[in-house]
């Protein structure tokens, strides 16, 4: 196996839920990517590229740089409210948030609509479309939607 990168990736949802595969509903699910225009920070390793792959018509992805994620968090990041432990302490409810710079955020952003849109959301990012592997250019996306 290729040794793992260590830089994070960014997803961005484009398509909507309408007439979406089940398994593909679940991918789009367990990748916290709820509704249009969510963004999420995942691990750059094997298992999320097969999750990317299976759900590529309807999201897009690169590697993010430092500066797109502290303006996400800065920006759009949202306080995680919920409870930490239960009331016997008993259950930890550590998933549920990540931690940035001792704060604790939900684990998706909310964007807007990027300024300029899209482009076609049925092609893929080599045709001149939206979908699929951007590289690093999903940086200049997301701060579009920022």
């Amino acid at each position: 196996m290729a040794e793992e990168s260590k830089k994070k990736l960014l997803v961005v949802r484009v398509r909507g839920n309408i007439r979406v595969h089940t398994s593909v509903k679940d991918t789009l699910r367990m990748l916290r990517l709820y509704n249009n225009n969510t963004c999420v920070i995942i691990d750059n390793n094997a298992i999320n590229i097969g999750m990317l792959n299976k759900a590529r018509d309807y999201i897009t992805w690169g590697e993010a740089d430092e500066k797109t994620i502290e303006e996400l968090f800065a920006k759009r990041g949202e306080a995680y409210k919920g409870r930490l432990t239960d009331s016997k302490k008993k259950i930890q409810y550590k998933g549920r948030y990540v931690t940035h710079k001792g704060n604790k955020y939900k684990k998706f952003f909310r964007l807007s609509p990027p300024k300029k849109g899209f482009g076609s959301i049925k092609t893929p990012f080599s045709q001149k479309g939206a979908l699929g592997y951007r590289g690093d250019k999903i940086n200049t996306l997301v701060k579009g939607m920022i």
